[in-house]
């Protein structure tokens, strides 16, 4: 198969798309478009079920954006009924793609994505690449690992995103194509505004220090590390707040109630609610730095975003978030504890890093490109 298209060449993502919401979606499509633009004749395959609304711990699942123009998505797939993966498998075994690319991110949908892929490359034509966000998952439930395999051994090749999840399917399966690409970066919401007009949009004070944590929060996240970091800065010196802006996915009492044992509640802005696509650039706009302070974790989409935004970063060493964030150079790479986390906040501001971090992200974003991506994604489809 050639990294190039020709007249007749054909792409299949299958994975997260609109009608749904969240990062695998926005990537899918800007992917697709990405293929787009090099020629290729590309379709999505989506879900029609995605969770039961029992596993599903948010508001909810769909996307509060309009439809992607020009984008050919088609939602079928029901991610808990195996007569639904047999009728979806064999239509797209006589379509016959050349490259299908699958969404990994969770082995609840191993059984569901790996029939399918299955069921397709019996064409003998179709060669079946996993984007691997994660192989071990963030949060571990009975059933895992065999869901995983069977996903696994339904694909010719991999791409993973950080050397850990690479790391994790190299223990899972010997003899495919296994490639490291790190994430591209989100290029789809809307340009950076100024921090005054961002501030005055979202009705927060535009004298103050923004810190940033966005995205839905989970126990992995380590918000909670972070409240507690953040009652050990400088921050009435500073004039510093703290921006959360995401869906509690998981009981916010306890979070709620750690605010209030230290004494940061004033000074912590909440956005509970999904921030969808077209709100994003507010958020980025209005802070100086983004924090993250996981505990667990593998690549960051947010991280992503951040690049997008030129804004540096505070992330804490885990999975491969140090390898998107060269330490004293795109931000400052800590250990997860609310001491270092704290002393990383107190530097940013004292020693003024703010210009020199967003100007080398500024250079260093070129190396995250689409193409190099897609590039990665046909080297997979070839047999070794």
């Amino acid at each position: 198969m050639q990294k190039k298209s020709d007249a007749n060449s054909t792409v299949l993502i299958i994975g997260p798309a609109w009608p749904w919401r969240g990062g695998l979606s926005t990537y899918n499509q800007i992917l697709a478009y990405e293929f787009i633009k090099q020629g290729f004749t590309v379709s999505i395959l989506t879900f029609k079920l995605q969770y039961p609304n029992f596993l599903f711990p948010g508001k909810t699942q769909y996307s509060a954006d309009p439809a992607p123009q020009d984008l050919n998505i088609d939602v079928k797939i029901n991610s808990i009924n195996p007569f639904n993966w047999i009728s979806t498998g064999l239509k797209y075994r006589k379509q016959k793609p050349d490259l299908v690319i699958v969404r990994y991110w969770l082995p609840f949908m191993g059984p569901c994505l790996g029939t399918i892929a299955r069921i397709i490359k019996s064409n003998r034509k179709s060669r079946i690449v996993a984007i691997t966000d994660n192989i071990v998952p963030h949060e571990k439930r009975i059933g895992d690992t065999i869901f995983t395999k069977y996903f696994l051994y339904s694909c010719h090749g991999f791409v993973a995103m950080s050397h850990s999840v690479l790391a994790d399917l190299n223990r899972f399966i010997k003899n495919k194509p296994a490639l490291y690409n790190p994430h591209p970066i989100y290029n789809s919401f809307n340009p950076g505004i100024s921090k005054t007009k961002a501030c005055v949009l979202l009705k927060i004070d535009p004298q103050a220090n923004y810190l940033l944590f966005f995205g839905f929060i989970r126990a992995y996240k380590g918000l909670d590390l972070l409240f507690e970091a953040f009652a050990k800065t400088n921050r009435h010196e500073l004039n510093l707040k703290l921006i959360v802006a995401g869906e509690f996915y998981e009981n916010e009492k306890p979070y709620m109630a750690l605010a209030k044992k230290l004494n940061i509640e004033s000074d912590i802005l909440f956005y509970k609610d999904f921030i969808p696509d077209s709100e994003v650039h507010l958020y980025f706009s209005a802070a100086d730095v983004t924090v993250q302070p996981y505990k667990d974790a593998t690549q960051s989409g947010v991280t992503q975003v951040a690049y997008f935004y030129n804004k540096p970063m505070i992330v804490t060493n885990i999975g491969g978030l140090p390898e998107l964030v060269p330490n004293n150079q795109a931000g400052f790479v800590v250990d997860k504890n609310p001491d270092e986390i704290a002393k990383a906040i107190n530097r940013f501001y004292d020693e003024n890093w703010e210009d020199k971090m967003s100007n080398f992200i500024q250079e260093e974003k070129e190396k995250y490109s689409w193409d190099k991506m897609i590039a990665s994604l046909w080297k997979a489809s070839l047999n070794h």
